[in-house]
């Protein structure tokens, strides 16, 4: 494990000397450090770094009474797209070649702000400049997270006012982290439907199944939800009791490219889209890259963090994923295709 303040890293190394990188999500990183290093490692050192269904079954299944979901599914992501680095690494081709080749070379990228409390006019400046830099939409986080109609709240306002700057034919999403109550939720989104917003993520809370069944059957905008699911049955039920329209899985939170690949089969079957959830710049990023490329449901531009600067100051990746004019072109490079610069990496350890 290594640990970068709030950023983690697992890296697994083979006795042939080739290593793998993974990151595990940024929440609480004390926790699932501990996770890997005594829940996970004992399963992993010593095994063939080839077995990666069956590692990732014993992974699961032998620490289930931890929980199917949150740290266990995010340690276990570290790992398992390590051990995918690493396969890739050995067979000289590049992730999404083995997850089934490319189904699209250079995939698109919404800009995703997680600056809140903008005001109204400060967001449509924002999104003036994201749209002239190429960028396939912009997203706001508008109102105060869990806040069950209670708290900061400037969504249609601010909505309004990028409608205003942008026109009418630049994608415009929302994200308000559960903070409403199902009523409020279907009377903002029917404003927001108005104001051509295109889709509406995560108004209610994530138990809260019924209300999401209300809320799209009540309204047209497309609902998205799936950042706080971690397994292929957790997504089987967002779609047959939620009906969640667009399905947002995190390859560092839901258990690795193995566990991504099984629920986008799941989205698949009921002919849901994928636009996943991604906050992470650099190796975060490029996982999803691998996915983006590769799975033919991640039909629309995906999310990119454009508030992380101060992670790609790390500097510990000598070529992270760019945008350019909206899209991220897929490397070609072995494993992850990334280039670790081991010096960095050192001198910003911290475990």
């Amino acid at each position: 494990m290594i640990l970068l303040d709030r950023y983690q890293l697992v890296r697994v190394h083979t006795s042939e000397g080739v290593s793998g990188l993974g990151v595990v999500n940024s929440i609480n990183v004390q926790v699932t450090h501990a996770f890997v290093t005594n829940s996970l490692a004992p399963l992993i050192v010593g095994r063939n770094p080839l077995d990666i269904e069956r590692l990732w079954h014993e992974m699961y299944h032998k620490l289930y009474k931890l929980g199917p979901a949150g740290a266990l599914l995010i340690s276990v992501a570290g790992v398992d797209i390590a051990l995918w680095d690493i396969v890739g690494k050995l067979a000289n081709l590049p992730v999404h070649a083995l997850l089934g080749g490319t189904f699209r070379p250079e995939p698109a990228v919404y800009a995703s702000s997680m600056k809140r409390g903008l005001k109204p006019q400060e967001e449509a400046e924002r999104a003036i400049r994201f749209k002239e830099q190429g960028y396939h939409g912009y997203k706001i986080h508008s109102a105060t997270s869990w806040m069950y109609d209670d708290g900061f709240d400037d969504t249609v306002e601010a909505v309004r006012a990028i409608r205003d700057a942008v026109g009418d034919e630049f994608p415009i999403m929302v994200d308000v982290n559960n903070a409403y109550l199902s009523h409020t939720a279907i009377r903002i989104a029917r404003q927001l439907e108005e104001l051509g917003v295109w889709h509406f993520e995560e108004p209610l809370a994530d138990h809260d199944r019924g209300g999401y069944a209300a809320l799209v059957a009540a309204v047209n905008i497309p609902i998205a939800a799936g950042e706080q699911e971690y397994t292929r049955w957790q997504f089987r039920d967002l779609i047959l009791y939620d009906h969640i329209d667009i399905l947002q899985p995190d390859v560092t939170k839901c258990g690795g490219f193995t566990e991504f690949k099984k629920i986008a089969a799941v989205c698949q079957a009921f002919n849901k889209p994928i636009t996943v959830h991604n906050v992470d710049p650099i190796i975060g990023t490029a996982a999803h890259l691998h996915l983006w490329a590769s799975t033919p449901n991640c039909i629309y531009p995906q999310e990119y963090n454009v508030d992380s600067a101060a992670l790609s100051e790390l500097a510990f990746v000598a070529e992270p994923p760019r945008v350019l004019r909206g899209r991220v072109v897929v490397p070609d490079r072995s494993g992850l295709g990334l280039d670790i610069d081991e010096a960095a990496l050192a001198r910003l350890r911290t475990v």
